[in-house]
């Protein structure tokens, strides 16, 4: 019997633009929508740092209070939540993202992640060679090559 080593699922941060569109929209073919929902049938596996997940639910029980449960199950059902990176690690990448972003990009790298996406693609500039930073419509389209490859 031939018996094929299967590569590691990709792994993809959620910054928290993305999950707040994806909790709070009422369409489940938004593309930010569809990222959660490919973690969720376990075709990528997603995360988040604890500052994601502080951000999106302050902004949306301020914003959209109805939002949140579909948040807390969409956080449940298709994301890792990590530590945020310490002080010493995001100092060590001082200038390669926005102040406020930076621990993002840094716990990307971390987690091995080869994505970040985002909707705020500037934030995140120059960035880390090792993760690429997209927006969520973006990464459908590249997830969507890499299927065609199969054919």
């Amino acid at each position: 019997m031939n018996q094929t080593k299967l590569k590691p699922i990709p792994r993809v941060f959620v910054d928290a633009d993305v999950l707040f569109a994806g909790s709070a929209s009422p369409s489940e073919h938004s593309a930010s929508q569809v990222v959660l929902r490919m973690a969720e049938i376990t075709l990528i596996e997603a995360f988040i740092s604890e500052q994601v997940f502080t951000e999106v639910e302050r902004n949306l029980a301020a914003k959209l209070p109805q939002a949140l449960p579909n948040f807390r199950h969409l956080v449940a059902r298709c994301l890792q939540i990590v530590p945020n990176p310490t002080i010493e690690l995001i100092k060590a990448h001082q200038g390669k993202a926005e102040p406020k972003d930076l621990p993002i990009l840094v716990a990307a790298a971390r987690e091995k992640c080869n994505w970040l996406v985002t909707f705020n693609l500037a934030h995140y500039q120059p960035g880390l060679k090792e993760v690429s930073v997209l927006k969520p419509g973006s990464f459908i389209l590249l997830v969507r090559d890499l299927l065609l490859q199969l054919t």
